[in-house]
C-alpha cells in the first residue's frame, strides 16, 4: 500500500481559542516549532505528513477558507524573501512554504457535522487510494528518528491494512478520545488487532468493555490522532451520512471504524511519541513547551523554564508571607 495522500481536518473554529479564533482560523494560530521558527499550526502538521513521504495534502476547511490559507503561505514566503534578503534560513523557509502551498488541495465542510462527516468531505480527493489522516488540532512529537506518521506508514507497508495510532492514556482523560480494545500481537508487541472502538467513553463504560491485558492499571488505548485508512472507510461513512446515523449528535468516524474492524484487517500501533491536543484547556501551552523541549535549543529552553518556575514560586511565597 503506497501512501501518497494525506487529509487534515481543519474546519473547526476553535471555541477554546476564542477570541483569537474569531479573527484567525484555529489552524493558522502560531507556535514556535522545534527549529525555532514561528509557524502556523497547519504548517507544523503538514510538515509531519511531508516528512513522512506524503505528496498531496487535502485540507478539510470551512467555506471560504482556501483563499485565506493560500494567501497566507504565498504572502509569508514573499515577505521572508523581501525582509531577509540574503539570509539562507529565510530562503529555506520560503522554499518550504512554496512547496507546501503547491501540495495543498481543499475540500469544504459546509457545516460542522462531526469528525466522520469532515473526513467524508475529502472522498473525491482520496478516491480509491489509502490515505494518511491527521487532526488539525493535534501536534505530534516523536521519541525516535522517524516521524509519528511515518511509524504508521511503515507498519501499513508491512501489514497491508489500515492502521491507527494509539497511546496508553490515563482513565481521567479518556473522555477526550476515541478509545479501543484489542488483542496484542505476539510477534509485534506494540501492535493490536482492533476489536471495538467507543467514542469518548466514560470510565465506567471503559472498565466494562475496553480493558486491554498488559496495560498499566487505570490506562486505556486511546487514538493518537493519526490514522492510515483504506478507501473502504468512505463507503461506511457514506452510509452514515445518507442515513443520518449519529452518535453524541454528530457523524462519528469511530462508528465507521468499528464497522471497518469487522470487515477487514485493522490494526492499532502504540506510537513512539506524544500527542498534544490543542483543543483542550491549556493545550496550546503544553504543546508549546513540548515543542521547545524537543528542539535544538532544548537545554537553553529547559534552563529558562526552570528559572521561571523558581521565580514564580518565590513570588508566591512572598505574596503569602505578606498576607
Amino acid at each position: 500500500m503506497q501512501i501518497t495522500k494525506a487529509v487534515i481536518t481543519a474546519a473547526g473554529r476553535g471555541a477554546r481559542q476564542y477570541p483569537a479564533s474569531d479573527t484567525v482560523q484555529k489552524a493558522m494560530l502560531p507556535l514556535v516549532d522545534r527549529d525555532g521558527l514561528t509557524k502556523p499550526i497547519l504548517q507544523i502538521i503538514a510538515e509531519e505528513a511531508i516528512e513522512s513521504g506524503i505528496e498531496e495534502i487535502c485540507i478539510v476547511s470551512a467555506p471560504g477558507d482556501e483563499s485565506v490559507y493560500r494567501s497566507h503561505f504565498r504572502n509569508y514566503a514573499q515577505n521572508l524573501r523581501s525582509s531577509f534578503r540574503g539570509f539562507e534560513w529565510a530562503e529555506e523557509q520560503a522554499r518550504r512554504l512554496d512547496d507546501l502551498e503547491q501540495r495543498l488541495r481543499f475540500a469544504v465542510q459546509p457545516e460542522p457535522e462531526g469528525y466522520g462527516h469532515a473526513v467524508w468531505c475529502a472522498r473525491e480527493f482520496v478516491a480509491d487510494a489509502p490515505f494518511l489522516l491527521l487532526l488539525g488540532d493535534h501536534l505530534y512529537i516523536s521519541s525516535e528518528t522517524r516521524r509519528c506518521a511515518r511509524q504508521l506508514i511503515d507498519l501499513v507497508a508491512d501489514e497491508g491494512c489500515s492502521v491507527s495510532g494509539v497511546q496508553a492514556t490515563r482513565e481521567h482523560l479518556i473522555h477526550q478520545y476515541g478509545t479501543l480494545t484489542g488483542k496484542r500481537r505476539h510477534d509485534l508487541p506494540a501492535v493490536y488487532a482492533i476489536d471495538e472502538i467507543i467514542e469518548k467513553p466514560n470510565p465506567t463504560l471503559a472498565e466494562l468493555r475496553l480493558q486491554v491485558p498488559g496495560l498499566r492499571a487505570g490506562h486505556y488505548l486511546c487514538f493518537f490522532g493519526i490514522h492510515v485508512l483504506s478507501p473502504a472507510v468512505f463507503d461506511l461513512l457514506d452510509h452514515l451520512v445518507r442515513t443520518d446515523v449519529r452518535e453524541q449528535g454528530q457523524i462519528q468516524l469511530t462508528t465507521a471504524l468499528n464497522e471497518l474492524a469487522r470487515r477487514e484487517k485493522y490494526l492499532a500501533l502504540e506510537t513512539r511519541g506524544s500527542r498534544y491536543n490543542l483543543g483542550v484547556k491549556f493545550g496550546f501551552v503544553e504543546a508549546q513547551i513540548a515543542l521547545a523541549l524537543a528542539g535544538a535549543d532544548r537545554e537553553r529552553m529547559l534552563a529558562g523554564l526552570l528559572e521561571s518556575i523558581v521565580r514564580i514560586e518565590q513570588n508566591h511565597v512572598v505574596s503569602d508571607q505578606a498576607l
